[in-house]
């Protein structure tokens, strides 16, 4: 698949303070991108540079196979959402759009048939008249990506632009905007710190922390898959069990779990006495009421994990219940019981001794980490 943006060995710092270190990304033509991480990460950063906005201190920037380092903004096929919007408040809604045609010398007619199909795709077809200022705020969004898709760029960057939408309204704007990429097959990259938004709408999710890239992959991946605790600590809640490895098999190993010997699945290679993570999502989990006097053999390696606690909170949640869990051995979890309709939810207390286990595969081994 061919490569529309590429930054290779890219560094950059600001005030001798590195903002990003030896970044290498390829982003495929026509697929929705997102550069997810926490404030500071770089993530901005990589945006500007692909802009033209910044310059790199080493390291090239290209675009459809060109190295675009020392060309200006204006002369880039890239377009680009800021957070802000910047329309301007003077001007009306065709006006705003119209504006970048007008620069460039298109004929009136022209920009008039341009503009007006760029309103409907964003579905404001009727407003053209009003200004910034009559407008909600994904009103304003729309305004400002249909002036961005007017000029047809190559790649849309867009920096955070829902981040200032109340929580409806951004919902709907994801869908939406997952929806315009897709009728318009041009490249986007977004620059987000909310997972949930990364995973609605991007085909690839790029991990930072820190101005390098912690893993790249599908939403998919990085939530089931995540290569580190920075990854999987960063999207979404996770548990993360101690132990050791007891014996190295092949695609498995013998461990030792929070006190309970398993057996578990990993690509890893590992020896004997090596301390290990799992790492489980919260709605992994299976729970089991239990008493007192239930024993579970601590001998004898459970293939999917057996763990007994007790319950320490629940939160009702709507469609699923939050339990705060004590596991025997100290450490605490949480974990994620859905409503089944074709059974009855077993209504756990708090005291309730309780059982945990998960399906076989379903665990992340991974070396331990401080």
């Amino acid at each position: 698949m061919k490569h529309v943006v590429e930054l290779s060995h890219v560094s950059k710092s600001f005030s001798g303070l590195p903002a990003l270190h030896d970044f290498t990304l390829s982003v495929y033509d026509g697929e929705f991108l997102t550069l997810l991480g926490p404030s500071g990460c770089g993530k901005t950063t990589v945006l500007r540079l692909i802009g033209g906005f910044e310059t790199s201190d080493h390291g090239s920037v290209l675009i459809d196979g060109k190295r675009v380092d020392k060309v200006p903004p204006e002369a880039r096929t890239v377009n680009t959402v800021f957070q802000n919007y910047a329309l301007f408040p003077h001007m009306n809604i065709f006006d705003n759009v119209a504006f970048g045609l007008r620069m460039s010398g298109i004929a009136e007619a022209q920009i008039r048939q341009t503009v007006t199909d760029a309103l409907r795709q964003v579905q404001l077809d009727g407003m053209e008249a009003r200004r910034p200022a009559e407008l909600s705020g994904g009103q304003q969004q729309r305004v400002a990506i249909a002036r961005a898709i007017v000029n047809k760029p190559r790649v849309l960057l867009l920096d955070e632009p829902l981040s200032a939408l109340d929580y409806r309204l951004r919902k709907q704007m994801q869908k939406e905007l997952k929806q315009l990429q897709q009728q318009l097959g041009i490249t986007f990259i977004l620059v987000t710190h909310d997972q949930d938004e990364a995973f609605t709408m991007s085909d690839r999710v790029v991990v930072m922390n820190h101005g390098i890239i912690e893993q790249i992959g599908t939403p998919r991946e990085v939530y089931e898959e995540p290569v580190n605790l920075y990854v999987a600590r960063f999207v979404g809640e996770i548990n993360i069990l101690n132990g050791r490895v007891l014996e190295k098999t092949n695609g498995f190993c013998r461990a030792e779990i929070e006190g309970q010997g398993m057996l578990l699945r990993t690509d890893h290679a590992f020896q004997p006495n090596d301390p290990v993570h799992v790492l489980l999502r919260p709605e992994d989990f299976r729970l089991t009421a239990i008493n007192d006097s239930t024993v579970i053999d601590q001998d004898e390696p459970a293939p999917h994990g057996h763990l007994r606690g007790r319950i320490d909170r629940t939160f009702y949640r709507g469609a699923t219940y939050d339990l705060d869990l004590t596991l025997d051995s100290g450490k605490k979890i949480l974990v994620t019981e859905f409503f089944d309709e074709d059974s009855e939810y077993v209504a756990y207390k708090v005291g309730d001794p309780v059982a945990i286990s998960w399906l076989e595969g379903w665990e992340v081994v991974l070396p331990h980490e401080e």
